[in-house]
């Protein structure tokens, strides 16, 4: 009887380390950041023309966009990810940041597209060149457009840092 006492008991220790070998960044739990990168660019892109559909729609460029933004970019590394390492995060931040600048900049063709004879892909284009980009982030970060930014790089951060469960 005495023994598979013992038996529950390591079995009951091992399952109650597993979350902890994960978070302290157990060798046997792969982080696969170059397929996480992938996704969450993909994510990025796909949050940032949301955001720029919102924002165009409205006319407004509201904060729960950025919280949406970095909430997709986080999740998403961090299921492709699998580990919560701490480089998981930092992809998940500088790809929320990535969603968040294209998501201006994409708005700002949604606009030009909409005021000028141009079309979306011709106000795209032209966004898009170094210069007109400038400019027109300089015009997008504002005090709030900073802060909405930091909102999503912050969740983006948050949210790929998740250890998985299980």
């Amino acid at each position: 009887m005495s023994e598979s006492n013992d038996s529950a008991a390591v079995a009951e220790a091992s399952v109650a380390a597993a979350p902890a070998r994960v978070a302290a960044g157990d060798p046997a739990v792969e982080t696969r950041l170059g397929a996480a990168i992938v996704v969450g660019t993909a994510a990025a892109i796909a949050a940032a023309a949301a955001w720029a559909v919102v924002t165009v729609t409205t006319h407004y460029q509201l904060g729960l966009m950025a919280i949406a933004v970095g909430a997709l970019v986080g999740i998403a590394v961090q299921r492709v990810g699998r580990s919560g390492a701490p480089v998981l995060g930092v992809a998940g931040a500088v790809l929320a940041g990535l969603g968040c600048v294209l998501g201006n900049l994409f708005a700002q063709a949604g606009f030009a597209a909409q005021q000028t004879p141009l079309s979306l892909a011709g106000a795209l284009g032209l966004v898009l060149t170094p210069s007109v980009a400038a400019r027109a982030l300089s015009q997008a970060f504002d005090g709030m457009g900073i802060l909405f930014c930091a909102i999503a790089i912050y969740e983006g951060y948050k949210f790929a840092r998740k250890v998985p469960k299980g």
